[in-house]
């Protein structure tokens, strides 16, 4: 038999398995095992739907453009979070914790929480809402269902400690606490470095708890613009346009501490690697070139109410902008799925050195 022969052998063998393959809908492997996300209104993706809150996104036009529909995501389409699960290699989004049942939690679970921040009492004049706290203890009961179908707690810290874990945590201790006066009294108590400092401290020992529950891979999102929302503009902003530096100054104290804790956690933790993701400086790129980016408007809401659609967020059944990819927020505080497609993106694989410190997702995938 010639060599011709026995390589075009090969080569109908490997055609053929691919056909097969592909007829079977088997696809590659994700890139990690698991994804667990924690956080707030940004990635909440149904945990709200069923408790008694104001905070609230299942119901048009929320995902107009999501092939589900309305599904509790406050966007009109993905999340920063189910653009990185498809970048990692998932053929379906993280599924939210008020629904995740059976082996579905293997590949990981969504937690996050409109109006939740890191203090308890944050977002609480929304009502009903699942802090970060609260969060961690959904976790926690994740992992005994974990150890149960696995079998044992070292099969399920070894399953788990290849599992990525994305944080984005504290956009509503600023929005829904200390911005927020009339209801809350820690702009009195607190300097903007002493709440962040406050802030920090317990956040970082909420890390700790999932550390303690076998997360190793840790995503560390900072805040975005709070001060160039369209909620932000419509309030306090004289021309509509021009940020709040005085909330958008306290956000980047908040994030720098959390990028210094970064650093922190790495050099006192042999075992566990933890990055951070500038969301800030991600969003300044989007509102100072929004053409380049292929928006048209980045001071108003897609859809919404009174000035810059900023007032609250969209009403049900509310007729929304026609031409959504030119925007950057959707409602009052939320992007649309167009710029979280942009942010997600370079979350997973940082187009510039100052988007994820000291690397990006993809990087911390592959460790």
């Amino acid at each position: 038999m010639g060599s011709g022969f026995i390589k075009k052998w090969m080569i109908l063998c490997v055609f053929l398995s691919v056909a097969v393959n592909l007829r079977d809908g088997v696809t590659a492997e994700p890139q990690v095992p698991c994804y667990f996300i924690f956080g707030d209104s940004l990635v909440d993706n149904g945990n709200n739907n069923n408790i008694q809150s104001l905070a609230k996104a299942n119901y048009l036009p929320y995902g107009t453009d999501f092939p589900q529909g309305p599904t509790g995501r406050f966007s009109n389409g993905k999340t920063t979070v189910d653009v990185v699960a498809e970048l990692l290699g998932f053929d379906d989004y993280i599924p939210p914790y008020a629904t995740a049942r059976g082996e579905q939690i293997l590949r990981g679970v969504n937690y996050a929480s409109a109006a939740a921040g890191i203090r308890q009492e944050t977002g609480q004049q929304l009502g009903a809402r699942i802090d970060f706290s609260a969060q961690i203890n959904n976790y926690k009961n994740t992992v005994a269902q974990v150890v149960d179908i696995l079998g044992d707690e070292n099969t399920a810290a070894d399953y788990l400690r290849k599992c990525i874990y994305s944080v984005g945590v504290g956009s509503n201790d600023y929005l829904n606490n200390y911005f927020m006066p009339n209801y809350y009294s820690t702009s009195r108590q607190y300097t903007p470095q002493q709440y962040a400092d406050v802030l920090i401290r317990q956040y970082s020992e909420q890390i700790r708890t999932l550390y303690n529950y076998g997360a190793r891979k840790f995503a560390l999102n900072g805040i975005g613009q709070i001060g160039c929302s369209p909620n932000a503009l419509a309030q306090n902003s004289p021309d509509g346009v021009t940020c709040v530096q005085r909330i958008n100054g306290a956000n980047q104290i908040f994030n720098s501490r959390l990028r210094s804790l970064v650093d922190e956690f790495n050099s006192n933790s042999q075992d566990a690697q933890f990055i951070y993701l500038n969301a800030y400086d991600v969003f300044q790129d989007l509102i100072d070139n929004p053409s380049s980016f292929g928006f048209r408007v980045s001071n108003a809401g897609c859809c919404g109410v009174g000035r810059n659609n900023g007032q609250i967020t969209c009403l049900p059944f509310q007729n929304s902008c026609q031409n959504r990819d030119e925007y950057v927020f959707w409602d009052a505080f939320h992007p649309t799925e167009a710029a979280n497609i942009i942010v997600g993106r370079r979350a997973y694989s940082a187009e510039k050195a100052s988007d994820a410190h000291p690397f990006d997702i993809r990087r911390l995938a592959q460790l």
